[in-house]
C-alpha cells in the first residue's frame, strides 16, 4: 500500500530540497506543485512564467485532485509538494487520507528570500496563516500533522529526517542527504525562476543565522506572520 506524504510548504522554504530528498529514494514518486495552475487560474495572480504554468497543469479541481492527489502508484512512497497558499476553494477532506506535512520557516528569512522574485508579499503569499488554518481543521478531524521548520532541519539532516520518516511511517534512507547537482524530471516549469539555488546543490545547505534586514513597509506583515509561525511552532518536531 502507498503512502501518501502531502507537503504543505510556505515559499522559500526548502520544500523543493525535500522534493529532491525524497525523489532520490528509490522507493518514492514525487510531483511539483500540482495545485500551481489551479491557484493561478484562481486568483488571476501573476506570477513568473504563468503563462507556461497554465498550459503545464489542469486548473480544474476535479481533476488535479483525481489524477494528481490520488492517482495509481506503483511505489511505497508518493511524495506531493505543495504551497498552502494554493488551498483556495476547496473543501479539505481529502487531506485525511493522506499523511500531511507543514513545513515552516522563520518569517523573517522567508520574505525577504521572497521579495528577492515577488516584491510586495502578502499574507496569502507567506502561506503562514493558511498554514495555521489547516492545522486546526486536520486537528478538528482528529489528524496530527506533523510540522516541522526548515532551519531545523538544515541544522541536522539526518535526525530530522529519521523524525520526520519515522512520524510519516516509513522508513528513513540514507538517499534523501544527498542528491546529484542539477534539475530533475519531476521539477515544474516554473523551476528556471524559483530553484536556482537548489540545482546548484547536492545536499542540504548549512542554516542561515543571519539577521535578515525585512524592509520597513513590510514589518505589519512581518509581525503578524510571527503570531503563525509561532503557534506552528510550538508543534514541531524538535
Amino acid at each position: 500500500m502507498t503512502t501518501r506524504i502531502n507537503l504543505i510548504s510556505g515559499p522559500r522554504n526548502i520544500s523543493t530540497a525535500l522534493m529532491y530528498a525524497f525523489a532520490n529514494r528509490e522507493d518514492t514518486k514525487v510531483i511539483d506543485e500540482p495545485m500551481y495552475a489551479y491557484f493561478l487560474a484562481g486568483t488571476g495572480d501573476d506570477h513568473p512564467g504563468k503563462d507556461e504554468i497554465l498550459k503545464s497543469q489542469s486548473s480544474e479541481w476535479a481533476t488535479v485532485k483525481s489524477d494528481s492527489f490520488f492517482p495509481e502508484i506503483n511505489k511505497d512512497i508518493y511524495f506531493i509538494k505543495g504551497m498552502a497558499k494554493h488551498y483556495i476553494q476547496v473543501e479539505l477532506d481529502f487531506l485525511l487520507s493522506m499523511e500531511n506535512v507543514l513545513l515552516i520557516r522563520d518569517p523573517a528569512q522567508l520574505i525577504v528570500s521572497y521579495t528577492k522574485v515577488i516584491a510586495l508579499p502578502q499574507m496569502r503569499d507567506i502561506g503562514l496563516k493558511r498554514e495555521w488554518e489547516i492545522f486546526e481543521y486536520l486537528q478538528s478531524q482528529d489528524q496530527q500533522p506533523v510540522v516541522i521548520d526548515s532551519n531545523d532541519v538544515l541544522a541536522d539532516p539526518r535526525r530530522m529526517l529519521s523524525a520526520l520518516c519515522k512520524a510519516v511511517g516509513v522508513p528513513f534512507s540514507v538517499r534523501m542527504l544527498s542528491w546529484n547537482a542539477g534539475p530533475i524530471a519531476e521539477d515544474g516549469v516554473w523551476a528556471p525562476h524559483w530553484y536556482h539555488n537548489v540545482h546548484q546543490s547536492t545536499g542540504f545547505a548549512e542554516p542561515n543565522n543571519s539577521d535578515p534586514q525585512v524592509p520597513s513597509h513590510l514589518t505589519q506583515l512581518l509581525e503578524a506572520s510571527y503570531e503563525y509561525y509561532y503557534k506552528l511552532y510550538d508543534h514541531a518536531l524538535k
